[in-house]
């Protein structure tokens, strides 16, 4: 049986068709559109536009600057809800590549979550351009604390992604479901509305979604710009850490068949 540090050694030694991989996946998303890359920016703003008016003209809200108390959340959401809907079906759409050569399998999702990642980081920069320019950039020190739940969140992501890929290839109708599921996981995740809102009965039920520690701790640092509380850490940590080994073991199960099943 192969062992942990031995499946870590290989990837490792692959790390090149890693790198080969996230390039093919950043540059050939929007292959073929009139804006090309720019839609890495222009969707979550499209999106915020939306939201917002959704929530702070139609359905009134006394969030202050309520963009930008949605922005902060948006991006690190697209980049989770994104790996759900269509991370899912990266080894299917590789399928000619993994029937033809041998490589590490957890290459696939590797590199397709760290290219969602990639694109995340990119819009980050419009987050702190528009933090600096409303004037909420206050508590820098508190940006120490954004690696970790980037990190987290990260985790978290290719868990999932490596147990939605790996059942999507025996059961097609996975990415049909996540997208179903990640559209209702979105409103069940305090992304447009403040933790504060639930009602206190229900709040121990909504932490067991793995998100919401996670989009808690984004909107502490960045918009209230607080340190996060050890108890939202410690939650979004057990939860990404959890995700990744439960992951990376069903992955490991699974993969043996996976050229038989595509």
């Amino acid at each position: 049986m192969e062992s942990t540090l031995d499946r870590l050694q290989e990837i490792y030694d692959y790390r090149e068709m890693i790198f080969t991989q996230v390039h093919r996946n950043i540059r050939g998303r929007y292959k073929g559109s009139a804006l090309g890359f720019l839609w890495t920016f222009l969707n979550p703003l499209f999106q915020l536009i939306v939201y917002t008016i959704l929530f702070s003209v139609i359905m009134r809200n006394n969030i202050e600057q309520y963009s930008l108390f949605l922005f902060v959340t948006l991006i690190p959401w697209i980049f989770f809800g994104t790996c759900m809907s269509e991370g899912c079906g990266c080894l299917r759409d590789t399928e000619d590549m993994i029937k033809k050569v041998y490589f590490p399998r957890e290459v696939i999702p590797i590199s397709y979550v760290v290219s969602q990642f990639i694109n995340m980081l990119l819009c980050f920069t419009i987050v702190f351009a528009a933090l600096f320019i409303a004037g909420r950039i206050t508590n820098p020190a508190v940006f120490i604390y954004l690696p970790l739940i980037m990190m987290i969140e990260f985790s978290l992501a290719l868990g999932l992604v490596f147990i939605f890929s790996a059942w999507a290839v025996y059961l097609r109708d996975v990415k049909y479901m996540l997208s179903i599921i990640t559209m209702a996981w979105q409103f069940m995740t305090p992304v447009m509305y403040s933790v504060d809102m639930i009602p206190g009965n229900l709040v121990k039920i909504f932490y067991l979604n793995p998100m919401t520690s996670v989009i808690v701790a984004y909107r502490d640092i960045l918009y209230y710009q607080q340190t996060p509380e050890i108890d939202t850490l410690a939650i979004a940590c057990v939860m990404g850490a959890g995700f990744l080994i439960i992951g990376w073991h069903l992955f490991n199960k699974l993969k043996r068949k996976f050229a038989e099943y595509l």
